[in-house]
């Protein structure tokens, strides 16, 4: 019964199930899952199994099939079945046979427990299990957090058997003469985590007996302090991050700038290795210093880092007359000709002589050399170094649209500023008006 006892003080102590609700349970037909199944059942909590055959191990696929089906049938308990091609997922995906299982078991996982109204998915991950987690993100590389093991709870996946060995799992079922499969490609070592378990687990064991238990003590340890660093790290980001950016100035002032960066960043796909690189050139950054991973692009601009999502280059539209046109699904420009002379100051529309604007136009991004002169101002100026003295960082300027003419002269930067010579005077008789909005909500 300590055995019972252990998993039910566990999971307690993590509040990780009610007997009021119903729970998948992850069945493989190896020796974790079934004591987890046999461990739930003799507990009475409500639960159904889900086995997936990947058709990786040919017979022994089929067998395992057949041996959780019988479990099952034995204990009344509900089995769903699911069947993968994971050879064909894994070529048409690119991704490992491993990764193409997990994958897909899951996503399957979850689209069940949606089906039936569960309230959580059990899998039978142990305390070894959790060692070796722990050593695999060392030998890789990792923060605080890779070396804190397996959680008990990750969303909807909860984990009741994080606090007892395979050891004490495997007397457990001989005690109830209960009998599950054992998997070959388990026992073989082609693989990182099984060449961990059964070449350097057994080793640190000849050293220390206790080897893996001082290492959960150890992870334990780390979770704790962990806490404390998350709420740090929280605290500080809340404090110097503005706009999705940060004063490097006073990133540079804090007492670690790399791991600030790495909680900024880490979450918006950047590599370790790039955060890596960004931290120690932090006292040597130039202006327009780019970074990007799959999803976001960092830049150093004006003294801070500023980052925002990836988006899609923007179009070039034509402008055959007077009208409304949607630019790019999110933002409408109107064009109306007016009588006399109608002049406004909103930044966002312009007022240009009819007479002195020549169609077709063209609404564009600002590119490399473009050139115009400012109302108000006597000579032409770059685009780019009139957005810059009005501190306009550089992802708006990748968004800045100018308007032009038939000639590819500029008449207008965009909710910015018309070209003087393009601008009403005493003598107009006809007013082109342009408004510019966004339509996204």
């Amino acid at each position: 019964m300590r055995f019972l006892d252990t998993i039910a003080q566990f999971i307690e102590r993590q509040h990780l199930l009610n007997r009021e609700k119903r729970y998948l349970v992850a069945l493989s037909g190896g020796a974790d899952s079934v004591c987890m199944l046999m461990v739930m059942h003799q507990m009475g909590y409500q639960i159904e199994a889900v086995h997936c055959n990947f058709h990786l191990r040919g017979d022994e696929s089929n067998r395992d099939e057949n041996f959780v089906k019988e479990l099952c049938k034995q204990l009344y308990i509900e089995l769903h079945l699911i069947h993968f091609d994971t050879i064909t997922y894994a070529k048409t995906h690119q991704v490992s046979i491993e990764m193409a299982a997990r994958e897909l078991r899951y996503r399957y996982f979850e689209e069940l427990r949606q089906d039936i109204g569960a309230d959580g998915i059990c899998v039978a991950h142990h305390q070894d299990d959790s060692v070796e987690t722990i050593l695999m993100n060392l030998l890789r590389g990792t923060g605080i957090h890779g070396l804190t093991g397996i959680k008990a709870r990750n969303g909807y996946i909860l984990r009741p058997l994080l606090c007892v060995s395979r050891n004490e799992i495997t007397a457990w079922l001989e005690e109830q003469k209960q009998p599950f499969i054992t998997d070959s490609s388990n026992i073989e070592a082609d693989v990182t985590r099984n060449k961990i378990r059964l070449n350097i687990i057994p080793q640190l064991k000849d050293i220390n007996p206790s080897a893996c238990q001082q290492i959960l003590t150890t992870a334990q340890r780390l979770n704790e302090a962990a806490a404390v660093y998350d709420e740090t790290m929280r605290e500080t980001l809340s404090r110097i991050k503005s706009n999705d950016s940060i004063d490097v100035n006073t990133l540079i002032q804090e007492p670690s700038p790399e791991s600030i960066l790495f909680e900024w960043l880490m979450p918006l796909g950047f590599s370790p290795k790039i955060i890596e690189s960004i931290s120690l050139s932090l006292n040597t950054l130039q202006a327009g210093k780019e970074w990007q991973s799959a999803s976001h692009q960092l830049t150093f601009n004006q003294g801070r880092l500023m980052v925002e999502p990836v988006t899609d280059e923007l179009p070039t539209l034509r402008i055959p007359e007077t009208g409304n046109y949607i630019y790019h699904e999110t933002a409408k420009l109107r064009i109306e000709l007016i009588q006399g002379q109608h002049i406004e100051k909103d930044p966002s529309k312009a007022s240009l002589d009819a007479s002195k604007v020549h169609f077709p136009l063209t609404l564009r991004p600002i590119r490399t050399g473009d050139r115009f002169q400012p109302f108000g101002m006597k000579g032409t100026k770059l685009v780019s170094d009139y957005l810059t003295d009005r501190h306009i960082s550089i992802f708006e300027k990748r968004r800045t649209l100018v308007l032009c003419d038939r000639d590819g002269q500029i008449i207008w930067l965009v909710n910015h500023r018309p070209d003087t010579r393009f601008c009403i005077n005493d003598i107009s008789q006809e007013t082109l008006a342009f408004s510019f909005f966004n339509t996204k909500k």
